[in-house]
Order: C-alpha cells, then sequence, then structure tokens
C-alpha cells in the first residue's frame, strides 16, 4: 500500500557528530538524485546560527562524501535551523512553527538514546507528532529490559507502522544482496539446511580500534555495539524462511521468527577478547571489562537449522577490515578419491564489504594421469562506485513510509533476549595483541576445522 511522503525533514542533533559523518553527505547524495525537495529542519543544543550549519554541512560533505556544487546549493536552500535546549518546551514551539503547516514530519533523533523520551514529550506537546514519522538510532536500549521501556515510551505517541529504527547496516547494498541472493535463485534452496550444511561462520573484523570512541565504547562493547545488531541480522537473513507473500511486512515477519529460533547464548558460547592498549584510549577506564572483540557460538533451534551452528565474531585491532559469510557444507559420504580429505569441505563466501564478492568453492582434477584434484573458487564481483550508501536509501525509505529495511519492535527484543545471558560480565575477558585474530581461546569456541579468516585483498579485479 502506497504511503503518504513525509513533507519535511527534522534531524534533532544536527550539529553532532553522527550528522556530520553519515547525515549530511546523504541528504546533499538525495538532492542529486532528485529524492529530497522537503523543508530540513536542523535542532540543537549549540548556539548555532544558520549560516553556520550551512557551513558545517559544506565541510561535512567535503570530508565525508564527495562535494557537489550544484546539490548542496539546492540542499543549502532547503536548511532551516532551531536552536535550543531539548528539556525547554518553548524549543518546541519554535520548531512547530517553523515547520510552517507542515503535514506529515519526519523527525530523526541523532541524538543519545537518554533524551529520547524528553523529546517525544516535547514534540507531542505542542501537537507536533500528530501523522508525523520518527526515526531512532540504534543502539534500541542496552538489554531486553530497556528495549522494551523505549518501545513503551516511543509507542505512547507514535504507532508502530511510524516508529523507523535504523541500523545503517540493514541498507548497505551487500547485505540486501544477501536477501536477494538467497530467494533469487532455485539452486540454494534444495541444499541451505541441516541436511547439507556443516556450519555457518559469519567474521566481522576491523584493522582500527576505537578511533576516539572511548567513552562510548564503555558502555556498549562489541556485543551490544555490532553482534546484537548487525551480525544477528545477517544472521537472520541467512536462516530465515521464504515470505509467504510479497511487501515489506512479510519479509519482517520471517526475519523475526528466525530471531525466535535462536537459542539465548550460554556463557560456554562465548569468549570476549580487548586488544592490549584499550585501556590507555580516552574515555577507557584504566580497569576496563569492555570487550573489543566477541566469538559467539549461536543455535538455531528451527526444523531446517537444528544441530548446525552458526559461529558469529567481531574485533577491533584485527588484521584485516572485511565482513564476511563462510557456509561450509558437508563432506560427500565416501571419500573416492585419497587427497579429498585433507581438504576444504565445499564451500558458499559472500564478502560484504568492503566489495561485494560471492563466490563457490570446490575441488577440481588437475591435468594429468593421476586423479589428483586442487581446491578452486568461481567468484562473482560487484563494484559498483556510485551506489546508494545506506543512509540515503534508509532516510529515502522512511519518508516514503517503507519500513523493511528497519528493525521491528518484536525483532529487536527477540535479539536482546538471545544476547541478554551474556552480557556484561558473565564470561571471562581474554587480552590480545593488536593484528591478530584476537583472543586463543576464540579457536578452542568453534568445532573441527576453525575459523576461516578473511584475505584483505579478496576483491574484485
Amino acid at each position: 500500500m502506497t504511503q503518504p511522503q513525509s513533507d519535511a525533514l527534522v534531524v534533532f542533533g544536527v550539529t553532532g557528530d553522527l550528522a556530520f559523518k553519515q547525515i549530511f553527505p546523504a541528504l546533499q547524495a538525495m538532492v542529486r538524485h532528485r529524492h529530497l525537495s522537503v523543508p530540513v529542519l536542523g535542532v540543537a543544543r549549540s548556539g548555532y546560527n544558520l549560516e553556520q550549519l550551512r557551513e558545517r554541512a559544506r565541510q561535512s560533505v567535503e570530508q565525508h562524501g564527495k562535494h557537489d556544487p550544484d546539490a548542496f546549493q539546492k540542499l543549502c536552500g532547503l536548511l532551516r535551523f532551531v536552536g535550543g535546549d531539548y528539556e525547554d518546551p518553548t524549543t518546541y514551539e519554535r520548531l512547530k512553527e517553523a515547520l510552517a503547516g507542515s503535514q506529515r514530519p519526519l523527525y530523526y533523533l541523532a541524538i543519545p538514546p537518554s533524551l529520547f523520551t524528553t523529546v517525544v514529550e516535547g514534540l507531542a506537546r505542542v501537537g507536533a507528532a500528530t501523522n508525523a514519522r520518527v526515526v531512532v538510532e540504534k543502539p534500541f536500549g542496552r538489554d531486553l529490559g530497556s528495549a522494551q521501556s523505549l518501545n513503551a515510551t516511543l509507542h505512547q505517541f507514535f504507532a508502530e507502522p511510524a516508529i523507523f529504527r535504523i541500523d545503517h547496516y540493514l541498507g548497505k547494498e551487500p547485505v540486501q544482496n544477501l536477501l536477494y541472493y538467497r530467494f533469487a535463485n532455485s539452486f540454494l534452496e534444495p541444499i541451505w539446511n541441516r541436511n547439507y550444511v556443516e556450519r555457518v561462520q559469519i567474521t566481522m573484523a576491523e584493522t582500527f580500534g576505537v578511533q576516539g570512541r572511548g567513552k562510548f565504547y564503555e558502555e556498549a562493547g562489541a556485543i551490544r555495539d555490532v553482534v546484537q545488531n548487525h551480525l544477528l541480522e545477517v544472521a537472520s537473513l541467512l536462516a530465515m524462511e521464504a515470505p509467504s507473500a510479497r511487501g515489506h511486512e512479510a519479509v519482517r515477519d520471517e526475519k523475526t521468527q528466525a530471531f525466535r529460533s535462536m537459542l539465548p547464548l550460554k556463557p560456554s558460547d562465548v569468549v570476549r577478547g580487548q586488544f592490549r592498549g584499550y585501556r590507555n584510549e580516552e574515555g577507557v577506564a584504566p580497569d576496563s571489562n569492555v570487550e573489543t572483540f566477541a566469538a559467539v557460538r549461536l543455535r538455531i533451534d528451527s526444523w531446517r537449522w537444528a544441530g548446525v551452528p552458526f559461529y558469529i565474531r567481531a574485533g577491533k585491532c584485527l588484521p584485516v577490515t572485511a565482513t564476511e559469510v563462510l557456509v561450509e557444507l558437508k563432506r560427500p559420504p565416501v571419500a573416492l578419491f585419497p587427497d579429498c580429505a585433507a581438504a576444504p569441505p565445499n564451500r558458499f563466501r559472500f564478502r560484504l564489504s568492503p566489495h561485494v564478492v560471492l563466490s563457490l568453492g570446490a575441488r577440481a582434477k588437475l591435468p594429468g594421469e593421476r586423479l589428483q584434484g586442487e581446491d578452486v573458487e568461481l567468484i562473482a564481483c560487484h563494484d559498483q562506485k556510485d551506489e546508494m550508501g545506506p543512509y540515503e536509501r534508509l532516510l529515502g525509505d522512511a519518508m516514503r513510509g517503507d519500513q523493511m529495511l528497519f528493525a521491528r519492535q518484536d525483532s529487536v527484543e527477540e535479539a536482546w533476549r538471545v544476547v541478554e545471558p551474556v552480557l556484561g560480565n558473565a564470561t571471562p575477558l581474554h587480552q590480545y595483541d593488536s593484528g591478530t585474530w584476537g583472543p586463543a581461546q576464540a579457536d578452542r569456541l568453534i568445532s573441527d576445522g576453525g575459523w576461516f579468516n578473511p584475505a584483505q585483498d579478496w576483491a574484485c579485479g
């Protein structure tokens, strides 16, 4: 069903880091692609004025995007600024006046979650929440209880179809490609189950550390920051059943069902690590027990996946920056050729970043008289330079009212249910050196064969 288009975009926290690094470049791209022509109102506490906001937007697109003079000039023409404290009721009165009769605004809360209640209550108090939509950034709570509390607060003023929980990872082209690849091709379905799949590995590796965000990371850690959301979302795309109908709710129904099939993690399923030197970062406690690396063994109790372990790991200061999925198939029931015994099993690989790469690993006979083979990999690459960025895509979807790439309340709460037993210090913390693949204890978590480590140069061309 076609949804009404939002007729204004309001960005709370417009002078903050998220707006500077992500939102302004996305807005310029939307203007360039003729997807944005409504007023863009920035709201912030700082003593900015409109000209200062335009200058910050210019610096943003120069540093984190590609400055397009024509598109940027048009964006500047759409910008408005409302300054004021979020606790001050007059801020919302000025905002309503600046909206100048807008009937369907979209509010983007690029602010700390602790301010969400203050802002939505302020909007409702002046009647500015009626017929509006709201976008909230992850994390959606810190645990199951806080996620439920946040949802209850939002639902006081916005219906679920008007709430857009943005996880930029879901807007990435490679992640969408994973869903498309699964259900656009018939050859996967006969083997995409416990009868043929031995195990699944999902790795999100980064060569860098916390990059000056020590205070934030102290409140999050790897499990809250990327496992509970990004990587469990990828697991749900791999594990979900085909939607029974067309439309975004049918897709989200099946993803939620996949989350419901995930068993809660136990301490024996988790290895946490911290790179040496993390405690010297600004904003980090000298005795911090926050993990910068996490490896987990996930079990999915469904007819399709019972008995197939999903191994997930994420970490900072690892040897490469790459996100990759490896699906290992079971070996043939009889080893006809002796050289195959020590060879890797057949496998599908999906590189999600920094390039989109799909591959099938198999065995092929070497030339000659002997029945001896080698590992080969059939690779398909997609490296489009000007593809739509995740924030551009997600902002456009939110303004159109399309929720398919946004997290739904029930799936968010199910994901917290999975990780809640191992949050905090429920498991030991192990130190590891920068440039390694995390603590050695993570190698003992996985069954026969060990982790498959992505290579930095596995890319197109």
